[in-house]
């Protein structure tokens, strides 16, 4: 799965809304400010709206303000607004044109692939739209990859043919 642009301005504009609180930002604005094409920030505007997680506002004032707490949305939820459902393999159905793979009900490595979807979904859904836009959610990352850590086998340390030799 790849975060992509779409995705990366998409959280850019709610970052400048969380640090905005309250008012109504310029589409406009909020493209110039970050860098994003204005036309790519409309689009983004618009998936945002349809995801019910801001406002638009028609309008010589009008931009997008924030329609939910960004305590309560989470990364994924971001993500999900923009590029659709987070999808690491064919293996299951992710989207309208896409179907799951045929070999799904005998593969072995089906579960390993969905295992590590479930653990992407439940990583980008424990940061919340403030953690991220804030920073506040940075000192976590270190605590969940060590934890994650912890299923890896660990090596001895030394090549099994060294160990022989010496």
């Amino acid at each position: 799965m790849d975060i992509s642009r779409k995705t990366d301005y998409a959280l850019r504009m709610m970052s400048a809304l969380v640090h905005n609180p309250g008012t109504v930002l310029s589409v406009r604005t909020a493209a110039e400010e970050n860098n994003i094409p204005y036309s790519f920030a409309r689009s983004i505007q618009h998936d945002l709206a349809e995801a019910g997680i801001i406002t638009s506002t028609r309008g010589a004032h009008g931009g997008m303000s924030l329609a939910v707490d960004p305590e309560s949305v989470t990364l994924l939820d971001v993500v999900q607004a923009v590029q659709g459902p987070v999808c690491l393999t064919a293996c299951d159905f992710c989207g309208a044109e896409e179907t799951p793979c045929p070999r799904k009900a005998f593969c072995s490595f089906n579960p390993i692939w969905n295992g590590a979807q479930k653990l992407l979904e439940t990583y980008l859904a424990s940061f919340t739209l403030s953690e991220a836009a804030l920073g506040t959610g940075a000192d976590r990352v270190d605590a969940l990859t060590e934890a994650l850590s912890s299923f890896i086998p660990q090596s001895d340390g030394g090549d099994s043919d060294e160990a022989a030799s010496a």
